[in-house]
């Protein structure tokens, strides 16, 4: 059962169920207590008001750590990967694990800074978390089209494109409408002139968590333990695409036997002047 989250594969796993979890119970807590209007709220608004705000920080602040465990392990399997077989400037990989680590830390400070108590510390981290967040999917798809086929499938490499294209085109607007909002609240009325604002935002934020949701569902494969023969393949490929260069160098011992071999028929005069030349010339143990 659950063979598949054999390894290291269980935190990936881990991450997505709990995130999604934290979502889903954050939402349906807030609904059924009548804080907030079903259709389409902030992620944030599910998490102000008790006790659902009690619920929706605990399970982000483990939310974050586990994202961050997520992202370290990936950090050492491309490392290795990259060791093994050559693919990618290191920086690349640490540049996108200091990124995804910032996002983990404002997702902490969306957790504990609620979004009516303190709302420009709240909207710094969420700023920080989808920010970091989105630039982060799009490395880790940069470095999956690099390594492969030798570590990532084509179609893997394809799915974690389409899922930080999407997320990229969502957190554009996401920003842009939640800045035009004037009023920070938790029930809209379709009539006032901000709501349009707040549904496009609101769109675009549940689309760019879920995205962050199922791009991480597909590191579980390679999470997995090590295939040793993809480790040997990836290696021979590595040095196939080296180039070779052979060249054969003649050895002078024998270069002087050949010589002294063929002086036998020389006259006198160019037997000298050969004996001559090999006084100045280097030589090397057999």
């Amino acid at each position: 059962m659950l063979c598949f989250l054999k390894g290291m594969a269980f935190v990936p796993f881990l991450l997505v169920t709990w995130s999604s979890a934290a979502f889903i119970i954050s939402y349906v807590v807030a609904v059924l207590s009548g804080h907030v209007n079903p259709f389409l709220p902030y992620i944030s608004d599910t998490g102000t008001t008790p006790p659902e705000s009690g619920i929706f920080g605990f399970m982000i602040n483990f939310s974050a750590f586990l994202g961050a465990a997520t992202m370290y392990t990936r950090y050492k399997i491309v490392e290795k990967q990259n060791q093994t077989s050559y693919f990618s400037t290191p920086v690349f990989n640490l540049v996108s694990l200091v990124l995804g680590l910032v996002g983990c830390i404002g997702m902490g400070i969306v957790a504990n800074f609620q979004e009516l108590a303190v709302p420009v510390v709240h909207d710094g981290g969420a700023l920080l978390a989808f920010v970091c967040g989105v630039v982060y999917t799009l490395l880790q798809s940069v470095i999956s089209y690099k390594s492969c086929p030798q570590w990532n499938s084509l179609f893997t490499c394809h799915i974690r494109m389409a899922i930080s294209a999407v997320s990229c085109a969502a957190v554009v607007p996401m920003i842009a409408c939640a800045s035009l909002i004037s009023i920070t609240k938790l029930e809209w009325n379709p009539k006032e002139k901000d709501y349009i604002y707040h549904v496009v935002s609101a769109i675009c934020e549940w689309t760019v968590a879920f995205g962050f949701i199922f791009y991480f569902l597909t590191f579980i494969q390679d999470f997995q333990p090590p295939d040793f023969r993809r480790y040997h393949d990836a290696y021979q490929t590595s040095l196939d695409r080296q180039p070779h260069q052979c060249v054969l160098e003649p050895c002078p011992t024998r270069e002087r036997e050949k010589d002294k071999a063929e002086s036998v028929d020389r006259p006198a005069h160019v037997q000298r002047e050969t004996i001559t030349e090999a006084r100045f010339s280097t030589f090397c143990t057999p």
